[in-house]
């Protein structure tokens, strides 16, 4: 049984340690980005937006762009210190 918990806590910290990574290069991208319409900002709007979408449900209609990466940010980064705690209650921190 805790192989199997092992591996999808794993799994779990994985996913959000990407999505973490990917909102925090929205953020890059969207600041240094002076053309409105880059694709690269088109490309990483694509690739975050299951993860903010959630997010913006939950904040108030006209929350800017930004605020809404940086609080999806947080609660991935939240998710996946959750992840790693959850590792050391079940006796071992397979991450290393």
């Amino acid at each position: 049984m805790h192989t199997l918990a092992y591996r999808v806590l794993v799994l779990v910290w994985f996913v959000f340690y990407v999505a973490a990574i990917y909102l925090a290069l929205h953020m890059v991208v969207a600041r240094l980005s002076r053309a409105p319409d880059s694709r690269l900002v088109w490309f990483f709007s694509v690739v975050t937006g299951p993860l903010t979408r959630p997010v913006r449900a939950v904040l108030p209609a006209g929350t800017s762009e930004a605020r809404v990466r940086a609080i999806a940010l947080g609660v991935c980064v939240l998710l996946m210190l959750a992840a790693r705690v959850a590792f050391l209650t079940l006796g071992g921190n397979p991450l290393g």
